[in-house]
């Protein structure tokens, strides 16, 4: 049987996932921008063009970075809402339980991946 988490333990781990929030933030912010009307409320950016001057190859480019962005921004926003919803489990009391056998969560996975919902066992189901 494992060990259910200590103050110390949760607040370690909260501190861990306030970081990896505020670090994603930031790496959001390379990418896109904020947007309410986004689902996830982050909106990928295609960076500055002078469409007055720009050529079709200029033009390209941009619609290049554009769908490089929305990829990145994509898997940024997941990892983000991972965070936001660990921090939640934290705040409800079940962070660090699984969610498939309610069994506590191993301290090294959550090391590893400080937003899993699920213990080592079920980590693929």
């Amino acid at each position: 049987m494992k060990k259910p988490m200590t103050k110390k333990d949760l607040d370690y781990f909260k501190n861990k996932l306030q970081k990896e929030k505020t670090l994603l933030e930031e790496e959001l912010k390379t990418v896109g921008h904020k947007n309410p009307d986004v689902a996830g409320g982050w909106e990928a950016s295609p960076g500055k063009i002078d469409t007055d001057s720009a050529d079709d190859n200029e033009v390209a480019d941009k619609i290049e970075g554009l769908e490089e962005n929305n990829g990145i921004l994509e898997k940024l926003d997941k990892q983000l809402l991972e965070v936001i919803a660990a921090l939640d489990r934290m705040e409800k009391g079940s962070y660090g339980i699984c969610a498939i056998c309610a069994e506590p969560i191993e301290n090294e996975r959550l090391e590893a991946n400080p937003s899993a919902k699920t213990c080592l066992k079920h980590m693929r189901g």
